[in-house]
């Protein structure tokens, strides 16, 4: 793990919340801190909703909490029978995220045995901590999901590039090539989760627009093209080695897959401005996928062993073509948004 905005972020809350406790004079700032700790969220969208579901859940838990130390004052069973009552009502009410504070609540609030005073007290430091932490995520250096979203794909497909131009000619050290592809399926489903974010945020937080409906088409085939690459790996990986094959079907799977990559790179820098359309350069990449296909159909008709596995392969290499056009089509209109700075 490495330092990033949201770490700074999480202590700044932190050190505002623990303030305004001092400054209204209030006890037991340690529950305000750890309320902060729990509310930072990675997108502005989901601060404002933790924000509204903790409201709810954290005042059903107050009023629990209090009911129960009235009646059983705050004996240990009693904090425990209502914290499993709380927890089943936020899983009911499908606010998992809320449990934890939510519990500090409670657990705080039965700590006052039903004095309505002390379980306010405790509630109001609760709601301090989730309110610094909304404002430190919104106000110091505030998500944006689409800056990390650029940088993210970059990088992983200078990773995805490396691995398709030596996985024919094994030309990376095994266990260096194992621990590369390990890392890219890791950053692709990171990336995955960075588009969920920025979905959020622009479908929900804001009213939809036809420019960022479209900006989210972009985005979403660009990750399903990184993600087919990654499967042209793992078919290569289960499958290719253990198939008898030729010096010349290893030059053609090389050379093809390199076409593939020179491809993917050209449209990469078409998105970052660099690059003009080019629908010649599309019509014949379009040709020799569909060449390559052709050849290896060939091939099996041959019959030969093992070439059962190699048109599996093929089969991928097929489909990463065919997501790379999609996406070349996308980065041919000319109006798209280009990657954000």
């Amino acid at each position: 793990m490495t330092f990033g905005p949201r770490m700074l972020k999480t202590g700044l809350a932190v050190t505002l919340a623990l303030y305004v406790v001092f400054w209204f004079g209030l006890s037991s700032p340690v529950i305000a801190a750890v309320a902060a700790i729990f509310a930072m969220q990675p997108t502005i969208y989901r601060s404002w909703r933790y924000l509204l579901d903790q409201l709810q859940t954290n005042t059903l838990g107050a009023v629990l909490a209090m009911a129960g130390g009235a009646m059983f004052s705050n004996e240990p069973i009693a904090v425990g029978l209502v914290c499993i009552l709380v927890i089943m009502i936020c899983i009911r009410l499908k606010m998992n995220e809320t449990i934890g504070v939510t519990l500090v609540t409670v657990v705080a609030v039965m700590e006052a045995s039903g004095q309505w005073e002390f379980a306010i007290t405790r509630f109001t430091l609760i709601l301090i901590g989730i309110v610094s932490a909304f404002l430190i995520n919104i106000l110091v250096f505030p998500p944006k999901p689409r800056v990390q979203y650029d940088s993210q794909t970059k990088k992983t497909f200078e990773q995805l590039s490396i691995l398709l131009r030596t996985a024919i000619s094994s030309e990376m050290k095994e266990s260096v090539f194992r621990n590369q592809k390990r890392e890219l399926e890791d950053n692709i489903n990171s990336i995955g989760d960075t588009y969920k974010m920025m979905e959020e945020d622009q479908k929900k937080l804001k009213a939809p627009k036809f420019s960022n409906s479209r900006q989210l088409v972009v985005y979403k085939q660009i990750l399903r093209t990184l993600r087919k690459g990654y499967e042209v790996l793992n078919a290569i990986e289960q499958h290719y080695f253990q198939a008898e094959r030729s010096p010349e079907d290893n030059e053609a799977f090389d050379l093809h897959l390199e076409r593939l990559i020179k491809f993917h790179e050209h449209i990469m820098l078409k998105f970052e401005g660099k690059l003009k359309p080019n629908t010649r350069e599309a019509e014949l990449f379009e040709q020799e996928n569909d060449k390559f296909q052709r050849s290896m159909l060939d091939c099996y008709a041959e019959q030969r062993e093992g070439i059962l596995r190699l048109s599996i392969v093929s089969a991928q290499i097929y489909e990463y073509g065919h997501q790379l056009q999609r996406l070349n089509r996308l980065a041919d209109h000319s109006d798209m948004p280009k990657p954000a700075s």
